[in-house]
């Protein structure tokens, strides 16, 4: 059996065959409703979209789906939202086994050091938290981000993610006002930097792979930061 990594899919919309990291699933539920299938694990026939807000959204304008299935179906006007909900969801719960398993470090003071140390694999900020504070905490990072240059070390850079409100993560994760969050190597962070990586290139079309900028402004992670330890 091909390894995921090694799937490819056609997206319904643009007719390009794309390996299956780069698209989002959609089965049938009940009722002949549409719903997003985010995790791919659903059984049934399913249709692949391009991995971006736009592509979904253009998706129910041109009635993609029911071309796709080859019969009539439910689509909801807001499934653009929905599908951003359900990825969401799949970070903040992958984020709550990342902290179970030890992975998972919160606080200012807590996270610049797991970031000086070298153990962090992917920093979090809350987009609702003060500017003053996230860019001192994007300051870190990209001193850490150059010197790991300048030492000759390869591998990815630390990404940086800004797709959280404070809020959806106190919740998700049993804490109060969660503003930086760091995650450190381990099996349950891996998970959870993937799955903040297709939020990222979700709500946002990609344009550069610079990962010491904030990846809610548009950048594509790169695809083997799971992979750098």
């Amino acid at each position: 059996m091909a390894r995921r990594a090694d799937m490819t899919r056609t997206c319904a919309l643009t007719r390009t065959e794309q390996p299956v990291e780069a698209l989002v699933r959609f089965v049938v539920g009940p009722d002949d409703v549409l719903v997003p299938d985010v995790e791919a694990r659903a059984e049934g026939r399913g249709v692949w979209i391009t991995l971006s807000r736009d592509a979904v959204a253009e998706a129910v304008k041109k009635k993609a789906f029911a071309r796709s299935l080859k019969g009539q179906v439910q689509v909801a006007d807001d499934l653009a939202n929905l599908t951003e909900l359900r990825l969401k969801q799949r970070l903040l719960s992958a984020l709550g086994m990342a902290r179970k398993a030890g992975q998972f470090t919160s606080g200012a003071m807590k996270v610049k050091s797991t970031l000086e140390s070298g153990a962090a694999i992917a920093l979090f900020t809350a987009i609702d938290g003060a500017e003053d504070g996230r860019n001192k905490m994007r300051g870190t990072l990209r001193a850490l981000n150059y010197a790991r240059q300048e030492a000759g070390l390869t591998g990815p850079d630390v990404p940086h993610f800004e797709l959280l409100q404070s809020a959806e993560m106190d919740l998700a994760l049993g804490l109060e006002n969660v503003i930086h969050a760091a995650l450190m190597t381990g099996a349950a962070a891996q998970s959870a930097v993937e799955k903040a990586r297709r939020l990222a290139r979700y709500t946002a079309q990609p344009m550069e792979e610079y990962t010491d900028r904030n990846a809610a402004s548009g950048v594509l992670l790169s695809a083997d930061q799971d992979e750098r330890r």
